[in-house]
């Protein structure tokens, strides 16, 4: 269902209704914590956060799906044409059809879409990444620019400014939404370290391993020592570093999105805590935060959203 289709033969699209219950559907069954979250938007927000979410899915999915074998530089140059003809109102088949909608309520500059394909054109040709520099460039390519595209929908409110300690020289809320990205990438990344090395992929900075003298041929075993606790340490801290940037920008957001993002921000940080109480072992055990406890986290990402 989230393969790249082939041009249709003039069948007949989704309604608009019916392309975002399709979005809704896709986004509950593959991004529960993210999911979620969208509940506390307006119903016009959540549905055209659904329809970005779908895009930015099916986007991935071309490189890191079951089919993803089959996927070439051409796959890739085939998709930008078709996130064109979104652009131009002409979607091609039925969740384009949420999209080109959203894309109306909410426009969008099409430059973060296409940077997110230059990241699976990046994971199509790579599966090692020398240094951080090197690792965020590709995080920001394939999760913040999604902070870019949410943006439009989440809104600024338009008093940020007015007051002396939200002056326009205290924050670039374009640069928070950016660190947001990349710091849930990076949690992403430390969760799936071991599902990524079954596919011969090491997405850790090689620079970091041997800071901490950890080789590859480690990792593809899944020890988990001293070496690789200390190693998951600093990668821990660094993620956190870029969500404490982005925090900052959360009260710039217009009201009614400060507490769904709030609450996702808090989620997704709750994974690095799970890693934490699993002793850093990724490679035998999939850290998610239970339902209980994310239900938990929802009164207080209210209070935040409130007071900060």
């Amino acid at each position: 269902m989230l393969q790249l289709p082939k041009p249709p033969l003039m069948r007949k699209l989704a309604s608009q209704s019916d392309a975002y219950e399709i979005c809704r559907q896709i986004t509950a069954k593959y991004a529960k914590t993210f999911y979620l979250a969208t509940w506390l938007m307006p119903a016009q927000k959540r549905r055209a956060i659904w329809a970005i979410y779908v895009w930015c899915r099916r986007t991935d999915e071309l490189v890191d799906g079951p089919q993803a074998r089959l996927t070439t530089t051409e796959t890739l140059d085939r998709w930008e044409k078709q996130l064109e003809s979104v652009f131009a109102g002409e979607p091609v088949d039925d969740t384009d059809v949420a999209l080109v909608d959203t894309l109306e309520r909410f426009p969008m500059d099409i430059n973060p879409f296409r940077d997110m394909i230059a990241g699976q054109r990046m994971d199509l040709h790579r599966s090692r990444y020398e240094t951080f520099e090197e690792l965020k460039l590709y995080c920001y390519r394939v999760a913040g620019t999604v902070g870019l595209m949410t943006s439009p929908v989440l809104g600024l409110d338009c008093s940020w400014g007015k007051t002396p300690w939200n002056s326009p020289n205290a924050n670039n809320p374009m640069e928070e939404a950016i660190a947001l990205g990349i710091a849930k990438q990076l949690t992403n990344i430390l969760r799936d370290v071991g599902e990524d090395a079954q596919r011969g992929r090491i997405y850790l900075p090689l620079e970091d391993l041997a800071m901490f003298n950890y080789t590859e041929a480690d990792l593809f075993n899944g020890v988990v020592d001293e070496r690789w606790q200390e190693l998951m340490r600093f990668q821990i801290q660094r993620a956190h570093n870029f969500y404490t940037q982005a925090e900052k920008a959360i009260g710039l957001l217009c009201r009614d999105s400060r507490w769904p993002v709030w609450a996702a921000t808090m989620l997704y940080k709750g994974i690095l805590d799970v890693i934490e109480r699993n002793q850093y072992d990724v490679f035998h055990q999939r850290a998610y935060v239970p339902t209980p406890r994310k239900l938990l986290h929802l009164p207080v990402a209210w209070l935040r959203a409130q007071a900060l």
